[in-house]
């Protein structure tokens, strides 16, 4: 099975198959291609963590999706289509390879990142898992494992989870 078909993103047979989807598909992948590496790189591991949180609680809703593919557009500067493949490429590694690969993404983006970088990321772990209006215990204890691979110390962790408060179900009971 292609990566195409394990994204959905595959072509249909028959008569209702659409050439012009799957030239959107390739143009997509050829301008995530020419980006230089690091880059690439860091949108890579940063759609992977945010993969990681979206999933921590084995579901992945509609509406972290959405906003995983808002922030990998804004923070990465990809169009909306382009978000979304990286969101999706991501959200299929994570779910094929997450225990191995979680680590290895949060070492590496550690490497590529700032203090102050690692800080947004961070922020848009929270955005992610506060999508769906709640913040789960086990969303929360993954970031938390995550803000630690970063090398975020406990009081920039909170400090950070402060702005979600109000969306932690351990403050709703």
């Amino acid at each position: 099975m292609g990566i195409l078909s394990l994204l959905g993103l595959a072509p249909k047979s028959g008569p209702a198959a659409n050439p012009s989807d799957v030239d959107t598909v390739r143009r997509i992948g050829d301008a995530l291609e020419k980006l230089p590496p690091d880059q690439a790189r860091f949108i890579g591991t940063f759609a992977l963590l945010l993969a990681r949180v979206a999933n921590a609680d084995l579901s992945i809703t509609e509406e972290e999706t959405r906003r995983m593919e808002e922030l990998v557009a804004e923070h990465a500067g990809l169009d909306a289509a382009q978000a979304a493949l990286a969101v999706e490429i991501a959200k299929v590694q994570h779910r094929l390879f997450g225990g191995t690969e979680d680590y290895l993404a949060s070492r590496e983006l550690r490497k590529l990142s700032t203090l102050e970088d690692r800080m947004r990321v961070l922020d848009c772990l929270f955005a992610v898992s506060a999508a769906d209006d709640d913040v789960s215990g086990v969303e929360e204890n993954v970031i938390r494992q995550i803000a630690t691979e970063l090398g975020i110390d406990h009081a920039r962790f909170i400090e950070a989870r402060r702005k979600v408060s109000d969306k932690r179900s351990v403050m709703k009971e």
